[in-house]
């Protein structure tokens, strides 16, 4: 399965090299969050407040709208072009006029709490900055379902480059509020949602001119009746489950932490939210900069395959797939269960974030990274049914998983606090990833996972080697005193140690995922 450096291997290098510029921003972001909210009440609002615009963006956005349009496009423009272009018309003005009626719904709903039914301090707080944000809403799934036709027609830059915009106005937000006008966090987080919406429009923009480039001129139409709009209707509604359960389970945490958290502390005390949020962000980390990158570029190639119903080809893809995933989650998954405390502390401990709340985030970060090639894979297999236009066998898979992680969430809790929550989570990202393989080669074969138990050897061997070779810098760094300060030290020296050792072990061992990183040398 030796794999040369061909469209989805260049789009991902393409997509990951700036996203990793994305989540250092986000990073730099959730650092700022740290320094000034905290992992307090305050935090618990922003969190829960941003959470119904930002999960909209999951599921109607990157998830259902995009995914279930990529591959009706595809189709439509190898047999339709003219076809194509009404049915991107089409989708663009559906999906605008929809979220934008949802949106105002949310509004009357989200305010009329507010002003009506006397909420505390921290729920009129996450209503108020919900209901600031709630554009964002619209201007983000539009921005992802633009982002979804050109990344079919080979432009990944601009798409990828999108969420730094965010990551650039939160921060100048949070600074220029918390620093230079030195005003109080309880209003400073509205400036920042105020900052969010802003984001929006600017990502909005950026995205025209990439699309005039590459010939497409979006015009309002209605074209509803059309074919391809019915299947990608069709393909919508159960990719709600499908492609977003991972977001799904994440939430039902927050809000069953939400929900068991008091005074006491038992089972769970008032910044359990806060402390799954940072959890979250470093797990998600690898998982946008590697999983989603990997996902995206591989899911055109994928789809481009089923429309031309090249089986043999999606196979293959299919393969290369699932052998990155695990390329890049088993070290991802060493990696920060070895890190995970003097990482927690190296980034978020200071101003209002404390050493107690590094040692509760670094608790909940190890059990939710026991599940990234789960969430890697989910990606691939995922996009596998949908690239095909199958979307009923990952929706009831998603709907068993998040039943599943809610009993788990109730039992584990108790006895693993945060942890539990994030087991929960890792646990059900494999349960889905076995049932829809077993789907897949029961469909196509055994061809599906072609040259991946040898991949899986040399990675395992490479990520045990690394693995020693981090130990072992920390164990020789042991005696050096606690702290922030003497945390990144220990990271300076193990990250780039860790990464070295990694690749040297993958191209020794002559991995055929080591493309992923450098090309193959022609012969």
């Amino acid at each position: 399965m030796g794999i040369e450096p061909d469209g989805m291997i260049k789009g991902f290098r393409q997509i990951a090299s700036l996203t990793i510029l994305s989540r250092i921003l986000g990073m730099v972001r959730d650092m700022t969050f740290a320094h000034y909210l905290g992992a307090g009440w305050l935090m618990t609002a922003w969190t829960m407040g941003f959470k119904v615009p930002n999960l909209s963006r999951r599921l109607f956005g990157e998830g259902a709208a995009s995914a279930s349009f990529i591959p009706v496009y595809s189709e439509q423009l190898h047999a339709d072009p003219d076809g194509a272009k009404r049915l991107a018309d089409t989708v663009v003005t559906v999906l605008f006029v929809l979220l934008a009626s949802f949106a105002l719904i949310g509004e009357v709903f989200v305010w009329g709490w507010y002003y009506f039914s006397s909420p505390n301090l921290g729920t009129a707080t996450g209503l108020a900055l919900c209901g600031i944000m709630l554009p964002y809403m619209v201007l983000v799934c539009l921005v992802a379902i633009v982002a979804g036709i050109l990344n079919v027609h080979r432009h990944f830059a601009t798409p990828a480059a999108s969420p730094i915009v965010l990551n650039i106005f939160v921060i100048a937000s949070l600074v220029i509020t918390g620093k230079a006008l030195d005003i109080p966090a309880r209003q400073q987080v509205f400036y920042v949602a105020l900052g969010v919406v802003l984001a929006g429009l600017v990502q909005l923009a950026i995205q025209i001119p990439p699309l005039r480039a590459s010939g497409i001129r979006l015009r309002p139409a209605w074209c509803v009746r059309s074919e391809a709009f019915k299947n990608v209707l069709l393909l919508m509604g159960p990719m709600l489950l499908g492609l977003t359960v991972t977001q799904i389970n994440t939430f039902a945490d927050d809000l069953i932490a939400l929900a068991f958290s008091n005074d006491r502390g038992e089972p769970l005390g008032w910044g359990a939210v806060s402390h799954l949020y940072y959890a979250q962000r470093m797990y998600q980390f690898p998982l946008g900069v590697l999983g989603i990158s990997l996902a995206t570029a591989v899911f055109p190639v994928m789809s481009a395959e089923a429309a031309r119903k090249d089986y043999p080809a999606l196979c293959k893809t299919i393969s290369r797939g699932f052998g990155a995933a695990v390329f890049v989650a088993l070290p991802a998954t060493a990696g920060i269960l070895l890190v995970a405390r003097p990482l927690i502390s190296a980034v978020f401990q200071h101003g209002e974030f404390t050493s107690a709340d590094t040692e509760l985030t670094a608790w909940t970060l190890s059990f939710y990274v026991l599940g990234l090639c789960g969430y890697f894979s989910q990606q691939i297999a995922t996009r596998a049914f949908y690239s095909t236009q199958d979307s009923k066998a990952p929706a009831m898979t998603a709907l068993f998983a998040v039943f599943v992680n809610v009993i788990l969430n109730l039992t584990l809790l108790w006895s693993l606090g945060t942890g539990g929550l994030a087991l929960s989570t890792a646990i059900c990202s494999y349960l889905q990833v076995v049932i829809l393989v077993r789907i897949l080669r029961k469909r196509y074969g055994r061809s599906i996972l072609d040259g991946l138990p040898s991949v899986f050897v040399k990675t395992s061997i490479g990520t045990v080697v690394m693995a020693a070779a981090a130990g072992g810098a920390l164990m020789i760094m042991r005696t050096m005193p606690p702290g922030p300060g003497y945390d990144i030290v220990r990271l300076a020296i193990v990250v780039p140690l860790s990464a070295l050792v990694y690749a040297a072990t993958a191209k020794l061992l002559r991995n055929e995922m080591f493309s992923l990183i450098l090309p193959a040398r022609k012969s």
